[in-house]
């Protein structure tokens, strides 16, 4: 764990100097091109490209400091007065205030959208290694076996409980993964099963969050999962 933290620190200083590199080069660039030439217009999107490419490329912390020295950059170099921190007329302070806001508009709006992106994929993932894990069970005892081992392994949990409603005392069907788990608090996702064919309650999934994540129970993932559970759960079922 130690050696995986270390790692992900260097990489992380590692994206950020190298936004800090990237907006220093485009800066001598810009200015040796002539900030009469371009035009404020122009290097304020020059910068906002910049940062633009920097925050999907390397990610939101990344994106912030290239915005803020960006910011920076733009008032020294390219606001008169030049070469001081101080802005002389109230269009510059203007045309500071946009640039600045929205850059970092940029920077959230492209997060958001790779954060969705990576969300479809484990999404995406997740429901695809549940086809495998179902795929070939030839009883609902193995079913429920395998999903409760599935789900504490992709969640992360603490304690996985899948029980399945018995049409008789003698056909109680449940599997509890770890096998020793216990916990004395409510379960942080809890989810029916419904029968596909009859619209009924089949059984109930409970997981106590552990050190992975959990998707909403209202939300689309959960929703196919539980699905596919329950079409899986039908296609052994005795008489089926």
């Amino acid at each position: 764990m130690k050696k995986s933290a270390l790692s992900f620190s260097s990489e992380t200083l590692i994206r950020s100097a190298g936004s800090v590199v990237a907006t220093a080069a485009a800066t001598i660039i810009i200015f040796l091109i002539g900030r009469d030439v371009l035009g404020q217009t122009v290097i304020a999107l020059l910068y906002i490209l910049l940062v633009g490419w920097i925050t999907a490329t390397w990610g939101q912390g990344p994106g912030i400091i290239s915005a803020v020295l960006s910011a920076f950059c733009f008032d020294f170099f390219f606001i008169p007065p030049y070469f001081t921190l101080a802005v002389g007329e109230l269009e510059g302070w203007l045309v500071l205030a946009i640039f600045l806001a929205v850059a970092i508009l940029i920077v959230g709006r492209i997060q958001a959208g790779l954060s969705k992106a990576e969300a479809s994929e484990r999404d995406a993932i997740f429901m695809y290694e549940l086809s495998a894990v179902l795929a070939g069970l030839g009883s609902r005892e193995d079913i429920v076996d395998a999903l409760a081992k599935h789900l504490q392994r992709m969640f992360g949990a603490q304690l996985v409980e899948v029980s399945l409603q018995p049409s008789s005392p003698s056909q109680f069907i449940s599997a509890r993964v770890p096998d020793d788990g216990a916990v004395g608090t409510k379960p942080d996702l809890m989810l029916p099963i419904m029968g596909i064919s009859t619209p009924k309650l089949v059984g109930e999934i409970h997981v106590w969050r552990g050190h992975g994540w959990l998707p909403p129970e209202d939300g689309r993932l959960l929703r196919n999962f539980a699905t596919q559970v329950a079409v899986a759960l039908e296609r052994v079922q005795p008489g089926a």
